[in-house]
Order: C-alpha cells, then structure tokens, then sequence
C-alpha cells in the first residue's frame, strides 16, 4: 500500500501531533498513524476532512498535483 507522505509533511509544517490532527478530524490517533505509514488506505471522507483541514486540494494530497490549491 501507498505510504501518505504529503499528510505526514501538512502535519509536520504545521507542528502538529498525530493526536491533534486525529481529533481535529474525528478519527483516532492509531487510525491516523495507520494512514500516514500507509498501512490502511484513507477513505475519501477523510482525505476530505484532511483537505479542508489544511486547506489544500485532494489531489495534493494524493500527490496528483505539486499545487496546493
């Protein structure tokens, strides 16, 4: 599986724990740990919590794009 490393970077930019940014979306800090390594896929509402939460487009995200907007 695909390791999220562009949801690892938003979270650091910002210095933010796993722990934060799970609350701030509703999912629990290990759930969330699990998306970053890439061990569990990031189902689309939380890719779009994610988005909304940083500000910055899905595909950004998903490394589709280098634009954040």
């Amino acid at each position: 599986m695909e390791k999220y490393q562009r949801i690892r970077d938003l979270r650091e930019d910002a210095d933010l724990t796993q722990q934060q940014v799970g609350k701030a979306i509703n999912v629990p800090q290990r759930t969330y740990a699990y998306y970053e390594s890439g061990q569990r896929m990031v189902p689309p509402h939380v890719l779009c919590a994610l988005a909304d939460y940083y500000k910055v487009s899905v595909d950004f995200i998903l490394g589709r794009t280098d634009k954040k907007k």
